[in-house]
């Protein structure tokens, strides 16, 4: 348990080293060209400069320079270290809990991606396959943690009973 708890920890670290990667596209001059470019659908500086590469999302009308928004980047960054702070912790329901809500999160700006922005950034890409991975690892470790491994996985065919 205690390496699969350093395992969820370095993988939540590594998403927030592609989290950070992301904000930096977000900070870069819009007239630059991202080194993640690669083609018309894949784009990371057009999505990390859209209305919805912060919270809240920004109007239609809005000022792209207006305050009281949060780069999302930035939310994934905290987001990935308290996930490996609450493995470290030994908190594996939180963590478990904390990356499904970082998955959920993940599915909504890869929803946006694909059918509001129709470009897909790369790093945004790689984090949500970290998360979902995340889930599984923090499921399995929280799993463990309850003695799943020892109960054993139990299913009973249709009309079977139990008899105790």
């Amino acid at each position: 348990m205690k390496i699969l708890r350093i395992l969820i920890a370095l993988v939540a670290l590594g998403g927030a080293v592609d989290s950070y990667l992301a904000l930096k596209v977000h900070w870069q001059d819009p007239n630059a060209a991202p080194p993640c470019a690669v083609t018309e659908k894949w784009d990371c500086g057009a999505v990390n400069h859209s209305r919805f590469a912060v919270f809240p999302p920004r109007g239609f009308d809005e000022d792209p320079n207006s305050k009281g928004h949060f780069p999302v980047a930035t939310i994934g960054i905290i987001g990935y270290v308290v996930i490996a702070i609450l493995a470290l912790a030994k908190l594996d329901f939180l963590a478990f809990e904390a990356a499904q809500i970082g998955c959920f999160c993940a599915l909504v700006l890869t929803f946006l991606e694909k059918f509001v922005l129709e470009k897909w950034c790369i790093y945004c890409v790689w984090s949500q396959g970290i998360v979902a991975v995340l889930v599984l690892l923090t499921a399995v470790n929280w799993w463990l943690g309850r003695g799943g491994a020892k109960k054993g996985l139990h299913i009973r065919a249709a009309g079977e009973t139990h008899v105790a």
